[in-house]
């Protein structure tokens, strides 16, 4: 088989230098015994549906996409998965055979996936908080509700925003919005930060008070060290502290699936990449 005809896969960002993702899908490809290549492409920020339709004439079957570019590829799918309708952003895209795209969301199966099968975390009638109202909430929360907790409450500093994608949501589940100030007297099984503030080695104002007993904290960033709202977490009671570096493989492996036909194993991908970000 010739480079001209093996299979192209990439994700699309800006930036994207700093993507953990071809490393990940190789790691897949060879495990699985699939032929394929996979690249970090920097789309420039006005060119991103020329540079989709450049990568797929070249034998690209599918790509991720990566900020800030899930609402653009949402619009130049021709069909979406259920679940990429609702949350309006798709991060995956795979080519059809009759040349059309396919848009999907896998973040969400891959935060569950990685609270549930890989730190044994169930969802089910738990009371969750989740930080932020942006895209990667909103992108996560129809397979939160799916388990079907007790409570999902969306805090956020702009209460509007929590409140109105609350009600995006009500059909699914007991989902609520609240301004930040609005948590102070209640105590959750899970925490989960969306917000990017980890990145800026900022920590959204969150109340001391709350964690619940033997309660779980989940950041959807991840970085080599405890990100600040894991040391935060810690210092308030969370007696499971949590990074999404294992949301980001397995929704890498959902991605895969939808590609492939095949699902791909990811505890040893996931303990892999953790030594890459160890030793950077």
């Amino acid at each position: 088989m010739t480079s001209d005809n093996i299979d192209r896969y990439a994700v699309f960002g800006n930036p994207v230098e700093h993507s953990k993702s071809p490393q990940i899908h190789a790691m897949f490809a060879k495990q699985t015994g699939q032929t394929l290549v996979y690249t970090a492409e920097l789309a420039e920020l006005n060119q991103f549906e020329p540079a989709v339709k450049a990568f797929i004439a070249h034998n690209g079957k599918g790509l991720n996409i990566t900020v800030p570019f899930k609402q653009d590829a949402w619009s130049i799918a021709a069909k979406h998965s259920d679940r990429a309708a609702r949350a309006g952003a798709v991060n995956t895209l795979a080519l059809q055979p009759d040349g059309s795209l396919f848009g999907d969301t896998t973040d969400g199966v891959g935060l569950v996936r990685d609270l549930m099968q890989n730190h044994h975390v169930q969802l089910q009638d738990k009371n969750i908080l989740i930080i932020g109202a942006g895209g990667a909430v909103r992108g996560v929360l129809e397979a939160i509700l799916d388990q079907q907790p007790a409570s999902l409450i969306i805090s956020n500093r702009t209460k509007e925003k929590a409140t109105q994608l609350a009600e995006d949501f009500f059909n699914l589940g007991n989902i609520s919005g609240c301004g930040l100030d609005e948590i102070r007297d209640t105590r959750f099984d899970i925490v989960i930060n969306g917000t990017s503030a980890s990145l800026k080695g900022d920590l959204p104002p969150l109340p001391e008070t709350i964690f619940a007993e033997a309660s779980c904290s989940y950041d959807m960033m991840y970085a080599a060290q405890a990100t600040p709202f894991m040391q935060w977490s810690s210092d308030n009671g969370a007696k499971i502290i949590l990074d999404g570096l294992g949301m980001l493989v397995e929704q890498a492996a959902e991605s895969f699936y939808i590609w492939r036909d095949v699902k791909p194993e990811t505890k040893n991908v996931i303990t892999h990449i953790r030594n890459l970000l160890t030793k950077s």
